[in-house]
């Protein structure tokens, strides 16, 4: 059950993800556009183009936008992007992994260094955080769906590894490589889910104070912030006294 943090719910409830939708919205056509351009533009045989047109359900991005992301795939005026991952250290010793998808290395590790330094942390080499996570994919669902019984024998069944509940919904975790044939089977016993995504899931979460709270979340938010970074994953928890004083 470990690795499942409470900053998740408190971004839900802030309503994070609705003041990033217009950002996510970049981000995700753009996804959506390397994707097709890797593999085929076809979702049913593009794995990972599938994940990213349901994705972009999930936000409610009209169609249109992603049969355009799609296509530009195939044009000629279609950007060449470099896919990396950094990875670092924010106050606290909290690991952080930023994974960035840009056309130009130097802008990017700039900023993203130039973000750590500002909020009191420090970059670190490839591999000096990621050995604290596992790579995993995660289906989450709507607390409506059913109790947390109903949902961990739904996951089992479809060859998931791990549940874990809250008041907020229902987060399922399996083998990336397994992650299309998990989400197809929850489907059919649960419904649509709200998201299915691959992610590094942390080891061990460590609890924060306020100050560092603060501190760690203002990070997050100007890594979210720049239009080359797709994901921002840490390993840090707020406890329900200390998000109360948020």
């Amino acid at each position: 059950m470990a690795g499942h943090s409470k900053w998740a719910n408190i971004q839900h409830r802030k309503g994070k993800q609705d003041k990033l939708r217009s950002k996510m919205f970049s981000k995700l056509s753009k996804e959506i556009t390397v994707a097709a351009k890797m593999g085929e533009p076809d979702v049913d045989k593009n794995p990972r183009l599938r994940l990213a047109v349901k994705a972009a359900k999930s936000l409610s991005m009209p169609k249109d936008v992603i049969d355009r992301a799609i296509k530009k795939s195939e044009s000629g005026d279609a950007a060449d992007y470099t896919e990396i991952r950094y990875e670092g250290y924010g106050v606290g010793g909290i690991a952080i992994i930023v994974e960035a998808m840009t056309d130009n290395l130097n802008r990017t590790a700039s900023n993203v260094r130039s973000y750590f330094t500002k909020c009191g942390g420090n970059m670190g080499q490839t591999g000096s955080v990621s050995h604290g996570f596992d790579r995993v994919g995660e289906i989450s669902y709507a607390a409506s769906v059913g109790d947390a019984d109903t949902v961990m024998m739904a996951a089992l069944d479809a060859g998931a590894d791990d549940v874990v509940s809250d008041e907020d919904g229902h987060w399922i975790y399996c083998p990336l490589e397994e992650l299309n044939a998990v989400s197809d089977a929850l489907e059919k016993a649960l419904g649509e889910s709200l998201e299915s995504k691959l992610i590094w899931k942390a080891q061990v979460l460590t609890e924060v104070d306020l100050d560092t709270a603060q501190t760690l979340m203002k990070l997050i938010d100007m890594l979210e912030e720049d239009d080359d970074v797709q994901d921002v994953t840490h390993n840090f928890d707020i406890p329900e006294d200390v998000a109360a004083q948020l």
